[in-house]
């Protein structure tokens, strides 16, 4: 089972203001800012992750603050929704959570499921879900968000795109995903390595004008795999159905490739190892600035420019 994929590692999306969405995250939602760092391409934005206690994969949500970036527009080509798990008895709590921070929201089914979406500040389109099989993950504590009602971590996350089969191919091909249910042009794949954050649905539609990436948008998606070796294993299959992709990168918390699935979705396969205990204590995740070492030799000017959080 080890050497599948196994779901989704991370979610990384664009924001427009460090600090909003610094408070939206761990206040709103109540997720833990595991880890609070820069872009490695441009240290003068940070880099936060959100997710569980540990930052286990499958919970992690990333975000680019990017200052002033302006508003995105979600599309085709575009990972577009953002899908958590939450107890069934948690649905409620939810339900009263956002309307109390004045925050507009649908209740619909899919595939099934009782689903809560909304946007964040940014516009970033998320969806708390029931799943119909029980969460078991231990959800982030926080003194207005008991363990019962927290986030789980990722149930899904749906592509929107203009056709689905060439998209469905490298999930399936490649991936090790199966395609679970049709519904119109609504199209749900799983996989049963990881009974948790393993669902891709995808949206089919010809109409849907493409999306441009800015704050409110998916950057990337990450799936997960055990170690760089299998990392390795993987890179040869893409490059074997005929795609690009980058040669490995260290991202300090894990060992990452990029590549853009045919939909012009771009996917990131990253790793457990070595995890965001490598340079903090668990009690301690997020509570300092950690930065690549590239860029130690020049912290204090860093830390001046960066946003005050």
């Amino acid at each position: 089972m080890e050497n599948k994929i196994l779901g989704l590692h991370h979610i990384t999306a664009i924001a427009n203001q460090a600090k909003r969405n610094l408070d939206f995250y761990t206040g709103v939602l109540g997720v833990r800012l595991v880890k609070k760092t820069v872009n490695f391409d441009d240290p003068g934005t940070y880099h936060f992750y959100f997710g569980n206690e540990s930052g286990t994969p499958g919970t992690i949500l990333t975000f680019f603050p990017w200052e002033g970036i302006g508003k995105g527009v979600n599309g085709s080509g575009q990972a577009t929704h953002i899908g958590y798990a939450i107890n069934p008895e948690a649905y409620d709590f939810w339900r009263n959570r956002l309307t109390t921070n004045d925050i507009s929201f649908e209740e619909t089914e899919i595939f099934g499921e009782k689903t809560l979406s909304f946007t964040d500040p940014d516009g970033l389109q998320l969806q708390f879900i029931v799943p119909k099989k029980a969460d078991n993950r231990t959800a982030w504590k926080t003194d207005e968000i008991s363990t019962e009602n927290g986030l789980k971590g990722f149930h899904n996350v749906t592509l929107t795109l203009k056709n689905a089969d060439p998209t469905i191919k490298v999930l399936t091909d490649i991936l090790g995903y199966r395609t679970e249910a049709q519904a119109g042009n609504r199209f749900r794949l799983s996989t049963d390595a990881i009974e948790t954050a393993n669902i891709v649905d995808i949206i089919a539609d010809e109409t849907i004008p493409y999306g441009r990436g800015a704050a409110g948008t998916n950057h990337h998606i990450a799936f997960r795999v055990k170690d760089d070796n299998i990392l390795m294993d993987f890179r040869e299959k893409v490059l074997s159905a005929g795609l690009q992709i980058t040669p490995k990168i260290d991202r300090d918390y894990f060992y990452s490739l990029y590549f853009r699935e045919p939909g012009g979705v771009l996917f990131e396969l990253a790793t457990d190892n070595p995890g965001f205990t490598k340079d903090e204590a668990l009690a301690e995740l997020g509570r300092d600035l950690k930065l690549p070492k590239q860029y130690e030799g020049i912290r204090n000017d860093i830390e001046e420019n960066l946003p005050k959080l």
